[in-house]
């Protein structure tokens, strides 16, 4: 009878660790358990450059972090005061517009013709 008591020790014992595995499992998987409400890192965007490579913005506290990502090492880009970061076609909007292909290929076939008859007498 002491063998039928702790096999039902050892197997209450396994039941209850798996439903404590189980619950923390679907916690996590639901987003319930999420430690990121009070950090004082936070990732504004990221963009990614290549295969491993990336540029993140970070915020911390009162400041905005520009930041290079590889797998060997961040660097500091650039720094930012709070609330600078412009998101969508306003930033977009203000570069300076470029040619697209057929323009610039009908430009540079158009240009030197134009050149070479009004070098000849």
């Amino acid at each position: 009878m002491a063998e039928a008591d702790a096999l039902r020790m050892v197997a209450s014992l396994a039941f209850i660790v798996f439903i404590i595995l189980a619950g923390a499992w679907l916690l996590r998987r639901t987003g319930l358990l999420r430690a990121g409400g009070g950090q004082a890192v936070k990732i504004v965007g990221a963009q990614s450059l290549g295969a491993r490579s990336s540029i993140v913005v970070v915020q911390v506290e009162d400041a905005q972090l520009v930041v290079g990502v590889t797998p060997q090492q961040i660097t500091l880009l650039h720094t930012m005061p709070p609330g600078q970061l412009t998101t969508g076609p306003e930033s977009v909007s203000d570069l300076p517009r470029q040619p697209n292909f057929s323009q610039a290929l009908r430009a540079a076939l158009s240009g030197p013709r134009k050149s070479r008859t009004s070098m000849q007498p």
